[in-house]
């Protein structure tokens, strides 16, 4: 809807599925130009532009870069059924009545579109813009956006493929060797759908002096190419932590899981924006640079290829945990806590902890509580325990 004229009391763009969020390639895009006046008025034409385009534009410097480029263009003039014309092909609309002009074309076929984007420096907009040309009177206008989303199946044997890594890092002291650092990583596949549960395998040894911190995030990193230069931006989209591993220790996830958010799928088909994800697995060290290992990912379209959600993956992966890391026997039913006294502060953390900066100034020593937790009740029987992490054991 814009802002009407006094001839003109309606003039709006209507899709004929109002409830349908995107279209993908290929899809029909329909609908109509509903138009009202408040007297006698003549239109010359309405005519109907649907366009696709994709624009960055960012400063290099001194320089502006920016770069267009369009993906959908389709014209054409709208007429009225059963609506007498003029010679010059003109109608009279009058007040009183609801004028409807119909439209309808195809989205070009899978693979010559992108899906839609908003990102920080560059857009990708799909629109359908109808004109209203009346004799001696200045064009209106009015526009409709739709979005687009290709679709992206992670169910291909490439993205079915586990994906794994190794790092380490020699940590020094005022140019003194102070031990290393090491992790290796593993999960099961490289392709997921928001909603679904990455279980990630990792070992994690110190063998340095100070306290090290694992953690993994799923990081987001969208590229933007204009006039020959490249811009990047990474984004943190969520994260875990694990435990504080101190010196000569090491440290294990088994099927450690961080959830991927709602999020948009991949975009890797655009020469100008690239949307990629991966899930970084690193250790803060505090006084030096973390200990980075990057394993890619790709996120596709919600609902396809998604191997049932997140359960077959779940269970894929608390089977390799069961045959290369711990036995999955389950403890037995823990006894009542209820009677136990809740006058003890619960707000501080079971074990002593660093203060969770990602910084290079985290202190390095511990804070113990102040106070002391009952004793809970015993079990009856004694089972190995499983919580999704291994005891942490001393490195060999």
């Amino acid at each position: 809807m814009v802002a009407m004229t006094k001839r003109i009391k309606t003039f709006q763009i209507i899709f004929a599925d109002p409830s349908k969020t995107f279209y993908c390639g290929g899809d029909r895009i329909c609908g109509r130009v509903e138009v009202e006046v408040c007297e006698i008025t003549r239109v010359s034409a309405v005519k109907l532009l649907g366009l696709g385009c994709a624009k960055v534009e960012y400063a290099k410097g001194k320089q502006r870069c920016r770069q267009e480029a369009e993906y959908l263009r389709h014209e054409e003039v709208l007429s009225l059924d059963s609506q007498p014309t003029d010679a010059d092909g003109s109608v009279i609309l009058r007040p009183g009545n609801k004028y409807e002009y119909s439209f309808g074309f195809d989205l070009p076929q899978n693979g010559q579109l992108v899906s839609s984007y908003k990102g920080k420096f560059g857009y990708i907009h799909y629109y359908v813009k109808a004109s209203l040309e009346r004799p001696q009177q200045h064009v209106l206008e009015c526009k409709k956006t739709f979005e687009v989303e290709e679709p992206l199946d992670v169910n291909t044997p490439d993205l079915l493929c586990p994906t794994g890594g190794s790092k380490e890092k020699k940590v020094t002291c005022m140019f003194i060797p102070d031990g290393q650092v090491s992790l290796n990583a593993k999960i099961d596949r490289r392709g997921f759908c928001e909603g679904e549960d990455i279980c990630i395998n990792a070992k994690f040894e110190n063998t340095c002096s100070r306290i090290v911190v694992p953690k993994a995030a799923i990081i987001a990193k969208h590229t933007y190419q204009a006039n020959g230069r490249t811009k990047v931006f990474r984004q943190k989209l969520s994260a875990v932590r694990g435990n504080h591993i101190i010196s000569g220790m090491c440290d294990a996830w088994l099927g450690k899981s961080i959830r991927v958010p709602k999020i948009k799928p991949s975009m890797l088909g655009c020469n100008m924006i690239r949307v990629e994800y991966a899930l970084m697995i690193y250790v803060h060290i505090p006084g030096s640079e973390k200990l980075i290992l990057e394993l890619p990912l790709v996120i596709g379209t919600a609902g396809l290829g998604s191997r049932s959600n997140s359960v077959s993956s779940q269970e894929g992966s608390i089977s390799n945990s069961s045959q290369s890391w711990v036995s999955l026997r389950m403890p037995s039913n823990p006894p009542s806590y209820c009677d136990i006294s809740r006058d003890c502060c619960l707000d501080q953390p079971l074990t002593p902890l660093l203060d969770d900066i990602d910084a290079d100034d985290s202190p390095i020593f511990m804070n113990p509580p102040s106070f002391e937790y009952p004793m809970p009740p015993a079990y009856t029987e004694t089972e190995e325990e499983y919580n999704g992490n291994a005891r942490m054991l001393p490195v060999c």
